[in-house]
C-alpha cells in the first residue's frame, strides 16, 4: 500500500486546504482557526479503546485502535482516530515505537516515533526555560525570595535516564546556588498535561499562568506568571498546540497530538485534537494509556469532564495469551493450550469490564487473535462473554489490517446506533481529596484500605487549605497491576494502597498521589530498544 499526500488525507477528513500546514509530504499541522468554521456542527460519537492490565505478552491496544479505524474504512463508515504522540524514552527503552504494528500502523511511523513535528522538543524547551529562569532569579539577587528548598518545578528531557532523577545543580564557583534538583521525563510534566487539557490557546495560557513552580520564604506559592515567562512559552508552544494529521497504512486520517504518561499524568491525547475530530467525523476513536484502571479512569473522570465530552462506547482489548499470564502461566509457556490458566486470568478482564460499566458506558470485548490461540481457548472466551452478556469480537488487524477488524467495526457501529450510554464520572469533584482518592482505590483498583504516609498527609492538607480541594485526582501507580505492587497479577481484592506523597498540578487542576515506587523519570532496561536498532539500516 502506498501513502497519499497529506492534502488528500485532509480532504478525506473534511479539512479545507487553507487550514492544512504540511510538514513534508505525509504529515501536517491543522490550524485551530478551523474550529470557528466547525463550531455549529453536532459532535460525533466518541469511542474509547482501553485494555486489561498489561503484561509481557502484549495486548495491542494501539494496534486495535488503528485496526478499528481501518475496519470502519472497509465498511464505508467515516471515522477519525485520535492517538497520543510517542515519547523518545519508551521508543528507545522497553516499549519501542508507538505507531501500531503490522498492517495496523500509522505512517510515516519513523517520523512519528522520533522528532515528528517538534512538539516534544517545544515542550522540553519550555519546561527547561522555566528551570533556567528560576535558578537565574536566585543567582541575580533572588527578588522573588524563592525558597531554594521548596522549588517544585523539575527539569525535563524526552528520554529515560535514571541517573538524572536526583542531581545537584550549580556546582562550582559563580554558577549560582548549589541545590538538589532532578529531571522528569517530558511527558510526565504538568506542561504536557495542560497542553492536552486546554481547550484552545487562551485556555493553555490561563492554565500556564497558574502552574506553581516554587514557594517563597514565607510559604507563598510562586507561579510561571510570577516569573513573567508566559509569553515566551506561548511563542515556543505556538505550533505545538496545533493537532498533527497523519494516516493509517490504508489511508484513513489520524490525529496524533500530545502524549502524557498514563501511570503518572492523565494518559490521553489532546482535547484540542479530540474535540476537533468530533466536529469532523460521525465516529471518533481514541485510546487512553495502559489499562482501564489508569488511562480509562482518567479519561472518564478528568478528560471527558474538562472537555465536556460524552463517552458513547468503550472497547476492552485483551489477548488469550495475556489472560493466561494473569492466571499464573509463565511467559515461556503461553503458546501452549491451558484452559485452567485462562479461567484463572479471566477475573482481570471482568474487573476492567465492570469498572467501565460503573461509568455507565457500554463496552465490547476485543480479543486480539494470535496463532497460538487454540480452538478450545477461543470457545472458552466466547462462552464466557455470552454467559456474562458482553458483546465480543476476535480481530487480526496486525496481519490483515482493516479486513481483520471488519467484524469489530460492524459491531461497534451497531452498538453506537442501538445501545445508549449513560456516562457519568465516578466521584464528585466537591468531595474531599482523600475521599476521591479512596473512591478510585476501592471502586476501581478494588483495594480494601488506603494509608497515607506523613508527607502525603501534610501535602493533601496543604492543598485543601490552598483552595484545591475540588481538584481532580490523577493517580500515579504502576500500570502492571491493579495494586500498587507491579508483581501482583490477576485481580486481587482487599489489598492496601499506600500514598507516599502527593504533587499539585495547579494549572491542570489535579492532585497527583504517588503510590508504591512509581518514578517520574523512568530508567532504561538492560538491553534498550536503542541498542537493538544497531543491526537495522538507518
Amino acid at each position: 500500500m502506498s501513502l497519499l499526500k497529506i492534502g488528500e488525507i485532509a480532504r478525506e477528513a473534511g479539512i479545507p486546504g487553507e487550514y492544512v500546514e504540511p510538514y513534508g509530504f505525509y504529515k501536517a499541522k491543522i490550524d485551530t482557526k478551523i474550529n470557528e468554521k466547525l463550531k455549529n456542527r453536532n459532535d460525533g460519537k466518541l469511542v474509547l479503546v482501553t485494555a486489561i492490565t498489561p503484561t509481557k505478552a502484549g495486548e495491542g491496544k494501539t494496534t486495535t485502535s488503528i485496526a478499528l479505524a481501518e475496519g470502519f474504512g472497509k465498511i464505508g463508515q467515516k471515522a477519525l482516530l485520535c492517538l497520543r504522540e510517542p515519547a523518545l524514552g519508551p521508543v528507545f527503552g522497553i516499549k519501542g515505537g508507538a505507531t501500531g504494528g503490522g498492517l495496523a500502523s500509522v505512517a510515516p511511523s519513523e517520523d512519528i516515533n522520533l522528532h515528528f513535528t517538534g512538539d516534544m522538543h517545544a515542550l522540553t524547551s519550555s519546561i527547561n526555560l522555566v528551570s533556567a529562569v528560576i535558578d537565574n532569579s536566585i543567582y541575580q539577587g533572588n527578588p522573588l525570595r524563592i525558597d531554594p528548598d521548596r522549588i517544585v518545578w523539575k527539569r525535563a528531557m524526552d528520554m529515560n535516564d535514571r541517573a538524572l532523577r536526583e542531581i545537584t545543580v550549580a556546582q562550582g564557583a559563580k554558577n549560582g546556588l548549589a541545590r538538589q534538583d532532578g529531571f522528569i521525563i517530558t511527558v510526565a510534566s504538568e506542561m504536557m498535561a495542560i497542553m492536552c487539557l486546554a481547550r484552545d490557546d487562551e485556555d493553555f495560557l490561563a492554565r500556564l499562568e497558574k502552574i506553581i513552580v516554587a514557594y517563597d520564604l514565607d510559604g507563598k506559592p510562586l507561579t510561571i506568571k510570577d516569573l513573567r515567562l508566559t509569553h515566551a512559552i506561548m511563542k515556543l508552544m505556538k505550533e505545538a498546540l496545533k493537532p498533527n494529521l497523519v494516516q493509517t497504512l490504508e489511508n484513513n486520517p489520524v490525529f496524533i497530538h500530545g502524549g502524557p504518561f498514563a501511570n503518572i499524568a492523565h494518559g490521553c491525547n489532546s482535547l484540542i485534537a479530540t474535540k476537533m475530530a468530533l466536529k469532523l467525523a460521525p465516529i471518533v476513536v481514541t485510546e487512553a494509556g495502559f489499562a482501564a484502571d489508569l488511562g480509562a479512569e482518567k479519561f472518564l473522570d478528568i478528560a471527558c469532564r474538562e472537555g465536556a465530552m460524552h463517552c458513547d462506547l468503550a472497547v476492552m482489548v485483551a489477548t488469550i495469551r495475556a489472560l493466561k499470564m494473569h492466571g499464573g502461566l509463565p511467559f515461556e509457556d503461553l503458546a501452549s493450550e491451558n484452559l485452567d490458566a485462562l479461567a484463572k486470568g479471566m477475573p482481570n478482564l471482568e474487573t476492567h469490564l465492570e469498572n467501565v460499566k460503573k461509568y455507565g458506558v457500554p463496552v465490547i470485548v476485543a480479543i486480539n487473535h494470535f496463532a497460538s490461540d487454540s480452538e478450545k481457548e477461543i470457545a472458552y472466551i466466547e462462552k464466557w462473554c455470552d454467559e456474562h452478556h458482553y458483546e465480543y469480537s476476535f480481530l487480526d488487524g496486525f496481519a490483515k489490517g482493516g479486513e481483520g477488524a471488519e467484524d469489530l467495526a460492524r459491531k461497534v457501529q451497531f452498538m453506537l446506533a442501538n445501545v445508549q450510554s449513560d456516562y457519568h464520572p465516578i466521584y464528585d469533584l466537591k468531595s474531599p481529596l482523600k475521599r476521591k482518592i479512596e473512591t478510585i482505590c476501592k471502586e476501581i483498583y478494588r483495594a480494601g484500605d488506603v494509608v497515607y504516609e506523613p508527607k502525603a498527609d501534610e501535602q493533601l492538607a496543604l492543598y485543601e487549605k490552598m483552595g484545591f480541594g475540588d481538584a481532580y485526582i490523577c493517580m500515579a501507580k504502576t500500570p502492571q497491576s491493579l495494586t500498587d505492587n507491579p508483581k501482583v497479577l490477576g485481580a486481587p481484592r482487599g489489598f492496601t494502597v499506600t500514598i507516599r506523597e502527593a504533587n499539585l498540578s495547579a494549572g491542570a487542576n489535579f492532585v497527583v498521589p504517588l503510590t508504591g515506587a512509581i518514578m517520574t523519570m523512568p530508567g532504561l532496561p538492560k538491553l534498550p530498544s536503542a541498542v537493538k536498532m544497531e543491526d537495522k539500516p538507518w
